[in-house]
């Protein structure tokens, strides 16, 4: 529909452009929680690996694996933490590529060293 002056109805500028200050909302909380609830159920696993390894009696590839997946817990507690704390900015930057890569290889690494633990 056209208004008048053959201008499209609601086709003004967005509201940054319009010079309002953004409402960021609740977007970077709920972020910032999914974060938090990633990083406590990568913590779960590498205590339930741990566990698993220490249990059933230390072997090489257990304390391969475990260290393994300690040091990609510790490795996605350090972006998950990164991105925690660039979210608190009033304008968060996009996550990066690279952080986001980082995160996956964390993620997935961890889940191998815990399969190889309970293997």
């Amino acid at each position: 529909m056209r208004g008048p002056g053959g201008a499209a109805r609601g086709a003004g500028p967005p509201p940054e452009r319009a010079g309002a200050a953004r409402d960021p909302g609740l977007q970077p909380e709920r972020t910032r929680l999914a974060w938090r609830r990633t990083t406590l159920a990568c913590t779960v696993a590498a205590v339930l690996a741990v566990r698993s390894a220490l249990h059933e009696g230390l072997s090489a590839a257990g304390a391969v694996a475990g260290a393994l997946g300690l040091v990609c817990w510790l490795g996605f507690l350090l972006v998950a933490h990164r991105r925690m704390t660039a979210l608190t900015a009033p304008r968060p930057r996009a996550l990066t590529p690279g952080v986001s890569a980082a995160a996956a290889l964390c993620t997935a690494a961890l889940a191998l060293s815990g399969v190889a633990v309970v293997v």
